[in-house]
């Protein structure tokens, strides 16, 4: 598993319907679902698929995938569904088989938890066009849509019972299938994830639970932090900086987010190390990680029901003038037509900022995609970003990070003049 992650690091280093037949609406919705279990209409049919590799004919393309049957596949029972995504230059073929590791790291260590408890699971492995999960123009969101609605019509599922996983850019494209698959996915698990494969929607509740390194040098803590507050104040938790453990200190940190929905949860899990999604605290990591164990607590928490969904709206509140004082640090995170910028924004004035817009100038070529813990608008030339609902105060001499994802033509710099209030911003 190790030469996998090598392999992936440096490769991110360098690049960062048939919908019906399983009740799902072409909007993301399930229907027909009331509350109860639902069975998909493959259950009390002979399946139609078996354990291995096979492919499906999605957006005018031939996808492959890996499928994983528990042993003694009951056509009468209705199993979880659980969608394993590999990282940057990792196959579905690394996922299923776990690599060096072999079945006790197979989807995440997850399949080995699985068969102890009675084989409640079915695993599935996608495999991403280039080795990756860039989702252009959402080709890889309709992969896992008609994915879906295949393994429902042919297997027995649980319709409440659907997760996702994956590490780095397949921690992405979880991220993206909780933005836009909300009502089909009951959760998602993200290990050292970003916002790689784009965030369409990302206004409704999901259980989500987050790994990441407080050293990742790849994908850094800030932009899991990013993804995880998404559904912090989707799912109506209350806003917390959770603790996390210091470099040196070979410990992990596992936050449950209070005052949350019922039913969706937000869960954190921050660990003293790099870019990997099996970490140990005596030292390295591999299969024997606490991760696993974590990630199979937070899946089989959750009942066979839907909560009751309700529509939120997020404000954001209109900043007054001011003598606002600042200072503005970037940092980017470029791949080969696409990057991540974080920005930090410090308050060095004497009093609080109440309400607060960024306003910046983005490189030509760059067009802004996503982003987390504040709007954007416009999304090239000159953009001005504002608080959302639970980031409008500022206090003196305190900061606060802000991102978004973008697309380039070629210059990734970082963007400049930027202002707060109307107020010039030193750099640096």
């Amino acid at each position: 598993m190790s030469r996998h992650r090598s392999v992936l690091a440096a490769a991110v280093a360098s690049t960062v319907v048939f919908l019906g037949a399983a009740g799902i609406a072409v909007g993301g919705a399930v229907a027909g679902e009331t509350g109860t279990a639902a069975a998909t209409p493959g259950c009390g049919k002979p399946p139609a698929l078996t354990s291995g590799q096979h492919t499906i004919s999605s957006g005018g393309q031939n996808r492959s995938y890996i499928l994983r049957l528990p042993p003694n596949y009951d056509n009468n029972r209705q199993y979880r569904l659980f969608v394993g995504f590999h990282w940057r230059g990792g196959t579905a073929n690394d996922v299923d088989s776990g690599g060096s590791d072999g079945y006790n790291w197979s989807y995440y260590g997850l399949r080995r938890l699985s068969d102890a408890a009675n084989n409640g699971t079915i695993f599935v492995a996608p495999q991403g066009n280039g080795n990756g999960w860039a989702n252009p123009g959402g080709q890889d969101l309709r992969f896992v849509d008609d994915l879906v609605a295949l393994l429902g019509s042919s297997l027995c599922i649980d319709t409440t019972q659907r997760f996702a996983g994956g590490f780095s850019y397949g921690g992405g494209m979880s991220y993206a299938v909780a933005c836009a698959r909300a009502n089909v996915f009951r959760a998602v698990v993200v290990y050292a994830g970003a916002q790689l494969s784009g965030c369409d929607g990302g206004t409704q509740p999901i259980g989500y639970l987050g790994f990441h390194g407080i050293s990742d040098n790849v994908l850094g803590i800030g932009l899991g932090r990013g993804l995880r507050d998404t559904f912090v104040r989707n799912n109506g938790c209350t806003p917390q900086n959770p603790r996390e453990p210091s470099a040196g200190s070979r410990t992990h940190i596992v936050t449950t987010y209070s005052g949350c929905r019922a039913g969706y949860p937000v869960v954190w899990a921050a660990f003293d190390g790099g870019h990997t999604p099996a970490p140990i605290d005596s030292g390295g990591d591999g299969w024997r990680t606490w991760t696993s164990g974590e990630a199979w607590k937070f899946l089989t928490q959750f009942a066979g029901d839907v909560p009751t969904t309700t529509t939120t709206t997020t404000t954001t509140t209109t900043p007054p003038p001011g003598d606002a004082a600042c200072r503005v640090s970037t940092a980017v995170n470029a791949w080969n037509n696409g990057l991540t910028a974080n920005i930090t924004i410090t308050n060095t004035g004497s009093s609080a900022v109440d309400g607060w817009s960024l306003a910046f100038t983005l490189p030509g070529g760059q067009t802004i995609t996503g982003g987390w813990s504040a709007t954007y608008s416009p999304t090239s030339g000159q953009v001005t970003a504002r608080n959302v609902s639970y980031n409008p105060g500022i206090a003196a001499g305190a900061s606060i990070t802000v991102g978004f994802q973008a697309t380039h033509t070629g210059n990734a710099a970082a963007p400049s003049s930027f202002s707060l209030n109307g107020n010039t911003c030193t750099t640096g």
